[in-house]
C-alpha cells in the first residue's frame, strides 16, 4: 500500500492505493478538511469504489450464464490493491485488472481505472471501466465518499442543510430487509430546494434517488451556505449516515447501479441501472466535488 499526494494552489488530496481511495480533501488557505477521517467505531471507509455491483444482491448473490456467483454489497474493488499508472502534475490515475481472484466471485476479464485531477477549487474523479473480455459484460459502478458534516465543528449535523438543483421535492426509494429495495417510498419536502439534516433522516438507511431528479446536491452550513457541492450526470445517487449515530459526515454519492429489488429473480443482464459492454469497449464517467 501507499498513499499519492496532489496539489494546487487551492486545495491538496491524498489518495491510497488500497481501493484508490480518496483519504483527504483540503482547502490550502484556511486548512480544513473536508473528508470523513474513517474511525472505525463508526465506518472505517472514507470514499470507496463499488465495483462491479452497487448495493446489495438479493440473497447475496446472482445469477450468470447458468451459475450462481456470490458477492457481497457493493463488490470487491473497494479492498484490492490498485497499480499507479499515471501521475502529473494536477492528475493521479490508478488502474484494477482481472485476476483469478476476482474471476471467481465476477467472470468477466476487466480493467477499471480510476482517476483524480485538480481544477482550481475542484475534484473531478473519473471512472473507466474496460470490457477486456470476447463477450459482454455487465456490471455497476459507482462512489461512496463521506464528506464531514458538521464542518469545522461549527454547530451541530441537524443545524445543516441538503440543498439539490431542484425545488419541489426528492422522492426516495427504501431499503427493507437484506440490504435490498423494497416497495415502498417516502417523499422529502424541500424548502428553496433545501432538506433539513433531520435526526431521524437516516433511520431507514440510505435515501436512493432514481430517475434524474438531481444533478447537483450541496452540503450547507447552519447559516444555509453551501460548503462543498457535488455535481454529477449519474442518474440516481444515494444519501447516507449510519442510522441513529449522529455520526458527523453525511455521504453524497453517484452511482450507475444499485441494490436488487427484494423480489429480483433476474440475471445479472437484468439488474435494474445496470451497464452494459460489448468487447473491447469501454464506459467512461466522473463526478466533481467543489469546496
Amino acid at each position: 500500500m501507499a498513499v499519492y499526494s496532489l496539489e494546487n494552489t487551492q486545495i491538496s488530496i491524498c489518495v491510497d492505493s488500497l481501493g484508490a481511495e480518496l483519504r483527504s480533501l483540503k482547502k490550502k488557505a484556511t486548512g480544513t478538511e473536508y473528508m470523513w477521517d474513517a474511525s472505525p467505531e463508526y465506518w472505517k471507509r472514507v470514499s470507496p469504489v463499488l465495483f462491479p455491483i452497487v448495493g446489495g444482491l438479493n440473497n447475496g448473490r446472482y445469477r450468470y450464464d447458468g451459475k450462481e456467483y456470490p458477492m457481497s454489497q457493493h463488490g470487491f474493488a473497494r479492498d484490492m490493491e490498485f497499480a499507479l499508472r499515471e501521475q502529473t502534475g494536477d492528475s493521479l490515475r490508478f488502474v484494477l485488472r482481472a485476476t483469478d481472484e476476482t474471476k471467481a466471485k465476477y467472470p468477466f476479464d476487466f480493467e477499471l481505472e480510476l482517476g483524480y485531477r485538480l481544477d482550481e477549487q475542484n475534484l473531478v474523479v473519473s471512472w473507466k471501466v474496460t470490457n477486456c473480455d470476447d463477450r459482454e459484460m455487465y456490471f455497476s459502478i459507482g462512489g461512496h465518499p463521506a464528506f464531514l458534516c458538521p464542518i469545522d465543528n461549527r454547530g451541530t449535523r441537524t443545524e445543516y442543510k441538503l440543498s439539490f438543483d431542484t425545488d419541489d421535492k426528492i422522492t426516495s426509494a427504501i431499503i427493507g430487509g437484506g440490504g435490498t429495495l423494497s416497495t415502498r417510498t417516502k417523499e422529502c419536502a424541500l424548502k428553496d430546494g433545501m432538506m433539513d439534516i433531520a435526526e431521524d433522516l437516516f433511520d431507514e438507511d440510505a435515501l436512493i434517488i432514481e430517475n434524474n431528479q438531481a444533478h447537483r446536491v450541496s452540503l450547507c452550513d447552519p447559516e444555509g451556505q453551501p460548503y462543498l457541492t457535488v455535481r454529477f450526470d449519474a442518474p440516481l445517487f444515494g444519501i447516507w449516515s449510519p442510522a441513529k449515530k449522529g455520526v458527523p459526515f453525511v455521504c453524497i454519492e453517484p452511482w450507475y447501479g444499485r441494490c436488487d429489488r427484494e423480489t429480483f429473480e433476474g440475471e445479472l443482464s437484468e439488474r435494474e441501472y445496470g451497464n452494459r459492454l460489448a468487447p473491447s469497449e469501454t464506459f467512461y464517467a466522473e463526478y466533481t466535488v467543489t469546496v
